[in-house]
């Protein structure tokens, strides 16, 4: 068994987890890394597959994350058939549902057959319990979507008042416009108008969700929205996935409007299909962040290309624009590239930014720990959704990196999705005798791993509820470690 607490089992790790300081030894390092599939376009194709016709795979799915396991196990209480194989644990096969899905099915780990329906206990799995509410108007009855504390206080009103629209009931069991919530497929004679309209929504999986749902309802599904649109980028990857996978997909140039249809005239649903999944973007960015912390190191995001549909694939041109040189290689023709990468190699020092984290919200706290060792101030803005994630991500920023001396200020000019973060006079204390400081994680994967770029630097530096980053980068640790080593920790 090994005694390097970061290659430990999720299982094993110490509840305060000590990171080494990366100390470079010399210039030129080289460290690859292939991150897992993307939670985000896994869990998509995921649901697109319990509810397509036929047999479906999935390659490159993220499997062993809890989101994506309890997407898993709630699809198979809906009544989808999924398997994976042992000798190939990241090829989930599925057996779709043909758009219907059985609310009184019940089996698997999501939930129970009864003449209440289904239940899903979703834990905080924020995707999966928006995608799978909208999913419900289309199922044979009603199903009751329900998560732990936190997601107890996550907001679904907006996504819920989009279904009653269409025709569905829609009940708040506790708090108003928060799970748990039961959602009632409208009656099949339902003369419901197949349009529905948002405003401003608090996330952009709302409408991920219901475009994902409607492929599958007669005549397709348009959707408007009146407010800004939240997160572009996110509703892009669903349009894509699902113009990919054969649905007929238009869209006004500003997103606004958005009209689903399934494949061929008059015929709703999908096609069984196979699908690659990309690695995952938003889990490349501590890497590369990580780089731009080291001179002199390069990192290489292996398997994924800088024209990715996703939006963090972008987050390398952001590193360059603080001083760090950037490569990317790209090749074949669709899908993961074998030999595509996305590189960054840190060069000294870090100019502070001004950025706009609007279509890449998930990379928001990795630009924030690199801006830590910047020379100056930097702003970022596009933060509106941080509030409603799996914590209040910018009130948790403030509080832990003020244990190291940055003054996190927001609102910024009356705009409160927006932070500035400024270091300390001096810089960060990064001696070897620098006080012991445990940040705290509040649960979160993502306050996590960023956070741990800090001790790259910064000696004494702890991690408290390691465990967490077993929601979307169950390795997260173990190539952490694989990083320290190849470039000389201590």
């Amino acid at each position: 068994m090994t005694k390097d607490p970061l290659r430990q089992p999720l299982d094993r790790l110490p509840a305060a987890l000590a990171i080494p300081v990366a100390r470079v030894r010399r210039s030129g390092v080289v460290f690859d890394v292939r991150p897992p599939g993307s939670k985000s376009l896994t869990n998509r194709a995921l649901l697109l597959a319990a509810l397509a016709a036929g047999e479906s795979t999935i390659s490159n799915a993220l499997v062993d994350g809890d989101d994506t396991r309890r997407m898993i196990d709630a699809l198979r209480a809906l009544g989808a058939e999924i398997r994976s194989d042992p000798r190939e644990p990241t090829v989930v096969r599925v057996w779709g549902l043909s758009g219907k899905p059985r609310s009184g099915a019940g089996g698997g780990g999501g939930g129970s057959g009864s003449s209440g329906g289904v239940r899903l206990n979703l834990g905080n799995a924020g995707t999966a319990t928006r995608f799978l509410a909208a999913a419900a108007a289309l199922a044979d009855g009603p199903v009751t979507l329900d998560g732990n504390e936190r997601m107890r206080q996550r907001p679904i009103g907006e996504l819920g008042e989009a279904l009653e629209q269409l025709g569905c009931g829609v009940e708040y069991l506790e708090a108003p416009g928060c799970p748990p919530l039961r959602v009632t497929p409208a009656p099949r004679a339902h003369a419901a108008d197949r349009t529905v309209q948002l405003g401003e929504t608090a996330s952009s999986q709302f409408v991920s969700a219901l475009l994902m749902a409607g492929v599958f309802m007669p005549g397709g599904l348009t959707v408007k929205v009146t407010g800004e649109v939240t997160s572009p980028s996110y509703i892009r990857m669903t349009m894509w996935l699902l113009a990919r996978l054969g649905a007929l997909v238009q869209s006004s140039d500003d997103l606004r409007v958005v009209r689903v249809r399934g494949v061929g005239k008059d015929v709703c649903g999908l096609a069984s299909f196979r699908y690659e999944v990309e690695p995952d973007a938003s889990g490349a960015t501590y890497f590369l962040g990580a780089a731009a912390l080291l001179p002199g190191v390069t990192c290489r995001v292996l398997g994924l290309s800088h024209t990715s549909v996703q939006g963090d694939a972008k987050f390398a041109s952001l590193l360059a624009r603080m001083g760090a040189a950037t490569q990317h290689e790209t090749s074949g023709n669709g899908g993961p590239r074998s030999d595509a990468f996305i590189g960054v190699t840190g060069a000294g020092a870090i100019e502070p930014i001004l950025a706009d984290m609007s279509d890449m919200p998930d990379a928001a706290m990795t630009l924030a720990a690199v801006a830590c060792f910047a020379n100056g101030t930097s702003i970022l803005r596009g933060l509106r959704t941080l509030r409603v994630k799996e914590t209040d991500r910018i009130e948790a920023m403030r509080k832990e990196l003020t244990k190291v001396g940055v003054r996190i200020e927001n609102p910024v000019s009356g705009d409160g999705g927006a932070m500035t973060i400024t270091p300390p006079e001096g810089g960060i204390d990064c001696s070897a005798n620098a006080p012991r400081v445990e940040f705290d994680t509040y649960d979160d994967h993502r306050m996590a791993m960023s956070l741990a770029l800090i001790a790259l630097r910064r000696p004494n530096t702890i991690i408290r509820n390691p465990r967490c980053v077993e929601k979307t980068y169950p390795t997260y640790w173990r190539d952490l470690a694989d990083l320290c080593d190849t470039v000389g920790s201590g």
